[in-house]
C-alpha cells in the first residue's frame, strides 16, 4: 500500500480486524505486521497505534509499547497500556503519574479507575488506588474485573479480609478467572495480568483466597471456547464475503486460512477435550454443534465457493455466540 494513501474506513477495519484475530491466536508479531501496514499509511491512526501497544505488551516487549502508547496520544486506552508499560520498565514515578492522569480524564468511566487503580496499586500503593478500586466497583459491579482489582489492591494494602471477599466475588461473577493467567491475545490484557498478580500476591501471603469449582471451570473453559471459535468464524466469514467480489479465488484462500486457524484454536489448549461430552450435556450442546457448522460452512465455501456457504456459517456462528453466552 503507498504510504502517501490514506486506506478507507473499510480497509482500514479490516486490517484490525485481521491484527485482532491474529493477536488472540497469539500470533502477535503477524498482527503487528498488519498494524504496521496501515500506520505507515495513516500515521495517526490512533486505534491502530493502540492496538499496537497492546500487542507489544501483551509480547513482553514494553519499551516499544511505550512508544506506541506516546504515538497513540492521552486516550484512556492508549494510556492505561502506558501505565503498565512503564510498570514493567520499573519506572514508578512515570507509571503513577499516567494513573493519575487516568483518573482525572475519566472519573465516571469503571475500566479507566479500575486500570488505574492497578498501576497505582504496583507503582505507589495507599488510599488513592483503594479509592480507585472501590469506585470501579461501584461503577460497574458486576464486572468481575472490578472485584478482581479491589482484590489486587487490598492484597497489597494487606487488607486480606477484603481482597478474599473481593476475590470471591469476582469468582462468582465469572469462574473463568480461575483460568485467567492462561488467556492469550489482547482482548483481555489486563485481566490476565491481574489474575497473575493476585495468585502471585495470594500465595506470598498465604491467603486461603476461593477456587472456582471445577464443573463449573470446565463449562467455562469450553464455553470460552466456543465463543472464540464463533467470533473468529463470523469475523473470517464477513471478511471474506467482503473479498468475494472483487477476488473469489483469494477470498476461498482466506476461508482455508481461517479454518487452519481454528484448528490451531482447537489445539491449544487440549483441556476442553476431556469434558467436552458432560459439558454438552449441561447444556451446551447447540452451541457446540452451531460452531463446528460454522467452521465446515466455512470449509464448504473454500472447496466449491458460492454464497450459501458463507451465509450459512455467519448464521451458524451468530447462534453459537449467542447461544453460548446465555449459558454464562
Amino acid at each position: 500500500m503507498p504510504s502517501d494513501a490514506a486506506p478507507d474506513q473499510s480497509a482500514a477495519d479490516g486490517y484490525l480486524q485481521r491484527a485482532h484475530l491474529l493477536a488472540e491466536l497469539g500470533r502477535y508479531d503477524e498482527g503487528i505486521g498488519e498494524l504496521t501496514a496501515l500506520i505507515a499509511a495513516e500515521p495517526g491512526h490512533v486505534p491502530a497505534l493502540t492496538m499496537l501497544a497492546r500487542m507489544h505488551l501483551a509480547a513482553d516487549r514494553p519499551a516499544e509499547a511505550l512508544t506506541a502508547a506516546d504515538t497513540a496520544g492521552a486516550v484512556v486506552p492508549a494510556l492505561v497500556t502506558r501505565g503498565f508499560a512503564l510498570l514493567d520498565l520499573e519506572r514508578w514515578k512515570e507509571a503513577a503519574a499516567t494513573a493519575d492522569e487516568i483518573l482525572t480524564r475519566a472519573p465516571g468511566d469503571a475500566y479507566a479507575q479500575r486500570s488505574a487503580a492497578a498501576i497505582l496499586s504496583a507503582s505507589r500503593n495507599g488510599q488513592a488506588a483503594l479509592d480507585a478500586a472501590w469506585r470501579a466497583v461501584e461503577l460497574s459491579p458486576d464486572e468481575p474485573e472490578a472485584h478482581l482489582v479491589l482484590g489486587l489492591v487490598a492484597v497489597r494494602l494487606q487488607l486480606f479480609d477484603l481482597a478474599e471477599r473481593a476475590y470471591r466475588e469476582a469468582l462468582r461473577l465469572d469462574p473463568e478467572l480461575g483460568e485467567a493467567g492462561q488467556d492469550v491475545g489482547v482482548a483481555r490484557l489486563e485481566r490476565r495480568r491481574y489474575a497473575e498478580t493476585l495468585e502471585h500476591l495470594t500465595a506470598m501471603a498465604d491467603l486461603p483466597v476461593a477456587r472456582p469449582d471445577p464443573v463449573r471451570t470446565v463449562d467455562a473453559g469450553i464455553r470460552r471456547l466456543l465463543l472464540s471459535v464463533a467470533g473468529l468464524s463470523l469475523v473470517a466469514s464477513v471478511l471474506v464475503g467482503a473479498l468475494a467480489p472483487a477476488s473469489p479465488g483469494a477470498s476461498r484462500l482466506f476461508a482455508v486460512l481461517a479454518v487452519v486457524a481454528v484448528a490451531v484454536l482447537l489445539r491449544r489448549p487440549a483441556t476442553w477435550r476431556p469434558g467436552l461430552r458432560e459439558a454438552m450435556s449441561r447444556g451446551l450442546v447447540v452451541p457446540v454443534y452451531a460452531a463446528a457448522a460454522a467452521v465446515v460452512l466455512l470449509l464448504g465455501y473454500a472447496l466449491v465457493g458460492g454464497p450459501w456457504p458463507l451465509v450459512g456459517a455467519i448464521t451458524a456462528s451468530v447462534v453459537a455466540g449467542f447461544t453460548a453466552f446465555a449459558r454464562r
